[in-house]
């Protein structure tokens, strides 16, 4: 499972170097192959390793058509969708278009997120966790079923 927290650099050609500690869950994935997706909640991507993907899109082929709000999930989560392959450096290319829409430049945050990775623009990325984390302090956000069931 992906946890933890990293900043990368991204290169001219539009690379990261995914960190050792991913590379070695990869590895045991038994494939170099990440997809790459857009997250439709957040301007951020989700890369998935194949053997993850091949679940999610399980589910989204589950989905039924007739349904717009399915059928709009389909479009953005698969219809992104870009495998990109570890080179033998440990680095993977993020498209361009995948890149605008995150607005990611020269260095990127780079999040565990049990499954899956989300790469985020750096600045961004500490502009939102900052806003989220005054938001709590100030009892703005609305309380979560879903958190309070953790037990956190």
């Amino acid at each position: 499972m992906f946890r933890g927290f990293c900043t990368v650099s991204i290169d001219v050609k539009g690379r990261i170097g995914v960190p050792a500690r991913y590379r070695e869950l990869l590895a045991a994935d038994a494939s170099p192959t990440l997809v790459v997706t857009v997250n439709p909640w957040d301007r951020c991507l989700w890369l998935y390793p194949l053997s993850q993907w091949e679940t999610i899109d399980a589910k989204l082929l589950a989905l039924p058509d007739g349904d717009q709000a399915s059928r709009r999930a389909k479009q953005i989560i698969r219809g992104q969708a870009i495998d990109c392959e570890c080179d033998r450096q440990g680095r993977i290319l993020i498209p361009p278009e995948l890149r605008r829409f995150a607005a990611i430049e020269q260095r990127a945050a780079l999040l565990g997120q049990g499954n899956k990775l989300e790469l985020w623009d750096a600045t961004t990325w500490t502009r939102q966790r900052d806003s989220w984390l005054q938001a709590l302090e100030a009892g703005a956000a609305p309380n979560s079923t879903v958190l309070a069931a953790l037990s956190l």
